[in-house]
């Protein structure tokens, strides 16, 4: 139970601090009420809710790495960059493939 008291406050910092994760959750939202319109089947949510989760997870672990890279060089070093650059790469990938995702799914609900 500790343990998903630490993941429930590593939410909370997410909600708090990142502004990102509340556009997440926007996104989540909408994606979320457009599939309960569109009446989508069981395979579309299945498909749905893991690219949700997968932007989420990799938002989350994001800024694990940032705060992490800050803590262990607060001073500006190139590498310290690169390691957040590419944090943030993992992102934008995982952003893209929930949007292809999102298209496969509710492309043909909209023809």
């Amino acid at each position: 139970m500790r343990s998903v008291g630490f993941a429930l406050q590593g939410l909370q910092a997410l909600w708090a601090t990142q502004s990102n994760v509340r556009i997440h959750a926007v996104a989540t939202l909408c994606v979320v009420a457009a599939g309960g319109y569109c009446q989508i089947s069981r395979s579309d949510w299945l498909a749905l809710v893991l690219a949700i989760a997968l932007v989420w997870v990799a938002e989350a672990l994001n800024t694990g790495i940032e705060w992490a890279v800050d803590l262990a060089s607060p001073e500006h070093h190139p590498l310290a960059g690169k390691a957040k650059d590419v944090a943030a790469a993992g992102v934008l990938l995982a952003s893209l493939a929930a949007v292809v995702v999102g298209l496969l799914v509710f492309v043909p609900y909209l023809l």
